[in-house]
């Protein structure tokens, strides 16, 4: 029982580093996004030139690492932007993950 025990840690050992980074990486992109999307708005509401010229530095470094973090994630796997279906795939397959990881707990 006790070998039993030990495959069963190391299989969730195994399975929770995807999980855990797949939610890293998803947390990093909606901030990125939020702040992409923030900062476009500050721009509006700016009316000093220098710090409209300051604001739309950042913007351009939040829009390259938006691009970056969904880049990483569609090269693991981890975001399927350019196929609906699978991506729905994928998300429901992370939600039953978790719907089993919260009943066997």
């Amino acid at each position: 029982m006790a070998a039993k025990k030990s495959d069963e840690t190391n299989n969730e050992q195994l399975e929770m580093p995807m999980i855990d980074d797949l939610a890293i990486a998803t947390d990093l992109l909606v901030s990125a996004k939020a702040g992409v999307r923030n900062l476009s708005v500050a721009i509006t509401e700016t009316a000093t030139p220098s710090l409209k010229k300051l604001l739309r530095r950042e913007l351009d470094i939040a829009i390259d690492t938006h691009d970056k973090i969904a880049q990483y994630m569609i090269k693991n796997e981890m975001y399927h932007a350019y196929d609906l279906d699978e991506q729905m795939k994928h998300d429901l397959e992370k939600a039953d993950f978790v719907l089993d990881s919260v009943k066997n707990n």
